[in-house]
């Protein structure tokens, strides 16, 4: 699905294509009535035109009753057709549209969220130099999947349509044509196909010189199209980033500096659209004109010369001019639906892009060593050897010295070290790393063998769903009790919600707004409570806690987790004992100028390097 071409076929070839293809054939169907719709309305039209030029006859005058029922017969052709024929054509088409795009949305969102992380790593720092060697950064991943599929999907469709209404048009429209036809002087060679031929050929030159223009305004719309797609983005990305921050915002009184960011990114979406909508008018112009001289004067003039010498009658005249209108509206598809086209082309830009980037990424290692090393080796092995790192090396994009060094780690099971060292030291990145979230370095990280590992950050995004949901993740909320989750929650500290589990928030408001830094954290600790990883990786996971709520948290995990390995990266060590005195810690690592040192915690605290 790397291409255009992919992305449409790959819904007709899976599991789903007698879904796809049942409502294609009868989009199909109907094209070909309303084709053939066409000709019954033109045959009828020239009648009812015939009549009406002879309703004062002298001697076979046009009887009211049969002008009524001729009108009456037009009438009809032309509901059926719109009404019948076009209007369930298009629940078809929207039908399809709606089943193509969910369909797409759901493989989108798979490899999106496969095991590998994909979304993560999509977004991560060198994108823009790897994913450049084969396409464009993609940018507003939100746009291309809501936005860009709904747009392409139904491009693509109406598109379709549109070629098998011009095919169709050319074989019903243009038989009636070539049947109706008439001699023309000076083309006696032709014999009777004469003015078919020259009707053709008025429509042969006429549509495709007009649509070479079109397609070169729409080349110009497709341009704009992208830029005001990527400039939309942009800008509703960075609303949705102020709604995250906002109080941030409000804090710091950081009103005017957002107002000029967003004054900045509105800039580009108005400079964009105001040249969109000059090439726009201008198009409408063209259209206008293109539709004008096409019916009026092509559709008609062709059959002027044997109408004029009398070869033909005013009912075959009118005819013909309704059947060459027909056919010249159906070849001018293309025409009309320029700017939808070039929205497409716009549409189909951006999901290629986006679907060349996840393609990429999903192989981390080769994704990442475009711009750097990244051979890490992940290996397990007996829990009852615990967890190890050996000769590990991270290094920043495009940087050919590591910021990080770790020579040999062991961490027995059941064993707890804390982890410090100053800001950017590369502590978090280490976590990083070990959980394979980090992108350039090489090393072993041994794990221990079938065993629960819970990676906890210092900051916590909640998503949206119910309370618990959130305890349980990453396992279904009926693997657990109802009663478990609950005393998960009060032993935590959240006994206030452990009520409330079915509940997405409070007010209006989810529990990711709802909920304070502190109050967050101890969601995580429940989460460890009922989940009992046996290795747990603390990155300052605590920061938002006092004391304290520090040394519960900590207790409750000696408690209830008695064998569970932890690493916790912690600034304030004021909290590593229990209220007892007991250490919480059996080891420091310790995590300065480029390399990480472990020892025993008697020995660092002996070093004074810290008085708990």
């Amino acid at each position: 699905m790397r291409s255009f071409w992919g992305l449409l076929f790959a819904y007709w070839l899976s599991k789903r294509w007698r879904e796809a293809w049942s409502l294609t054939f009868l989009i199909l169907l109907l094209t070909g009535l309303s084709a053939q719709a066409s000709v019954w309305f033109a045959l009828t039209s020239g009648e009812l035109v015939n009549r009406i030029a002879n309703f004062h006859h002298p001697t076979v005058p046009t009887t009211p009753s049969s002008l009524l029922t001729t009108a009456a017969t037009l009438a009809a052709i032309a509901i059926t057709r719109d009404a019948g024929f076009t209007a369930v054509r298009h629940f078809f088409s929207t039908t399809l549209h709606r089943k193509w795009r969910q369909w797409l949305d759901e493989r989108f969102n798979q490899a999106l969220l496969d095991a590998n992380h994909t979304h993560f790593h999509l977004q991560q720092n060198g994108l823009g130099e790897m994913v450049g060697k084969e396409g464009p950064t993609p940018d507003n991943i939100d746009q291309r999947v809501q936005e860009a599929i709904k747009g392409m999907t139904g491009g693509a469709i109406g598109l379709g349509i549109g070629i098998a209404g011009v095919v169709l048009s050319l074989v019903f429209v243009g038989r009636k044509l070539i049947e109706t036809s008439s001699s023309v002087r000076g083309l006696e060679l032709l014999g009777s196909y004469g003015s078919a031929f020259l009707t053709l050929l008025a429509i042969a030159v006429y549509v495709p010189l007009n649509t070479f223009v079109a397609a070169k305004l729409g080349s110009i719309l497709q341009g704009l199209s992208v830029r005001i797609q990527s400039a939309e983005g942009s800008y509703r990305s960075e609303l949705n980033q102020l709604l995250h921050r906002s109080f941030h915002v409000a804090v710091i009184k950081g009103e005017p500096a957002q107002k000029t960011i967003n004054e900045r990114r509105y800039r580009e979406i108005d400079a964009t659209w105001a040249s969109l909508n000059r090439v726009t008018a201008g198009y409408m112009g063209f259209e206008l004109v293109h539709n004008f001289l096409g019916s009026r004067i092509v559709a008609y003039a062709p059959g002027l010369l044997p109408y004029v010498d009398k070869t033909i009658s005013l009912q075959d005249y009118v005819t013909g001019a309704e059947l060459a209108t027909a056919l010249i509206n159906e070849c001018s598809w293309f025409i009309h639906a320029m700017p939808d086209i070039a929205t497409l082309r716009a549409d189909a830009r951006r999901i290629t892009e986006l679907a060349q980037a996840i393609e990429t990424v999903q192989q981390p290692e080769d994704y990442y060593s475009r711009s750097g090393p990244s051979v890490f080796e992940y290996t397990t092995q007996d829990a009852k050897r615990g967890f190890s790192i050996k000769a590990v090396e991270l290094f920043h994009t495009g940087e050919e010295k590591p910021f990080l060094a770790v020579d040999t780690l062991n961490f027995a099971p059941g064993e707890w070290t804390l982890v410090i060292g100053e800001s950017g030291s590369g502590k978090t990145s280490l976590f990083k790393a070990i959980n394979g979230l980090w992108p350039h370095g090489r090393g072993t990280i041994t794990m221990p063998d079938a065993v629960r590992s819970l990676y906890a950050a210092q900051e916590v995004k909640l998503q949206d769903v119910c309370l618990k949901d959130l305890v349980c993740l990453p396992d279904e909320a009926n693997a657990h009790t109802d009663a478990s989750v609950a005393t998960a929650l009060e032993t935590a500290g959240l006994e206030e919600f452990a009520r409330e589990l079915s509940s997405e928030g409070r007010e209006g408001q989810n529990f990711d707004r709802l909920l304070s830094g502190g109050e967050k954290q101890k969601l995580v600790l429940a989460k460890i409570l009922l989940l009992k990883p046996v290795l747990i990786f603390l990155d300052e996971a605590t920061s938002a806690l006092d004391s304290q709520s520090v040394r519960s948290f900590h207790q409750s995990i000696k408690d209830h987790c008695p064998n569970s390995t932890v690493i916790a990266v912690m600034h304030d060590v004021s909290s590593i004992q229990s209220e007892r005195g007991v250490d919480f810690f059996d080891s420091v690592l310790v995590v300065e100028k480029g390399f990480a040192e472990k020892k025993p915690l008697a020995e660092w605290r002996s070093a004074g390097r810290s008085d708990p």
